[in-house]
């Protein structure tokens, strides 16, 4: 059972219910040999409370940010600790011009392509933009760069 740092008491959850200090593993201490007081741990006061973490890291953010395409681009762009963060604002912004250079390439090929060939070429562009989709994301969560051609730099110049 934990007791509270500041005023002793006993705490069920991670919040004295008597004067509402957090009361996190650091500070939880095991009962005294009476069993009903806090017994504070050897050196004094504990220290503060760890710090929380500020959400996934970044290697994380930047892989996830190719996941679903433009939808993941734009949600890391806008949620609020990522959106400052240069590196991960450069993988959204290389999946966003990524999703939609495939969208285009794939409208000029059905348009372009003669029907006989669409068949050889419908095959081998989805699995080309699949592995270069899979490399992406791992290189992004490998913490590596991986600056594609053309879309790359305009990347880089919006983040």
């Amino acid at each position: 059972m934990a007791f509270c740092s500041n005023c002793g008491s006993d705490v069920q959850g991670k919040f004295c219910a008597k004067c509402g200090t957090p009361v996190g593993p650091a500070q939880a201490a095991q009962p005294g040999p009476a069993g009903d007081r806090y017994t504070p741990p050897p050196g004094g006061a504990p220290g503060p409370a760890p710090a929380a973490s500020a959400g996934l890291e970044e290697n994380v953010a930047c892989a996830l940010c190719y996941l679903l395409g433009v939808l993941t681009g734009v949600l890391f762009l806008v949620l609020e600790p990522y959106n400052k963060n240069k590196t991960v604002r450069f993988h959204a912004f290389q999946s966003i011009f990524l999703w939609l250079a495939t969208v285009v390439v794939w409208i000029v090929l059905g348009i372009i392509v003669p029907f006989s060939l669409y068949f050889v070429i419908g095959t081998l562009f989805p699995l080309a933009t699949l592995v270069l989709w899979v490399m992406l994301m791992y290189k992004a969560y490998n913490k590596e760069r991986w600056v594609l051609p053309v879309i790359g730099p305009l990347a880089e110049k919006q983040a």
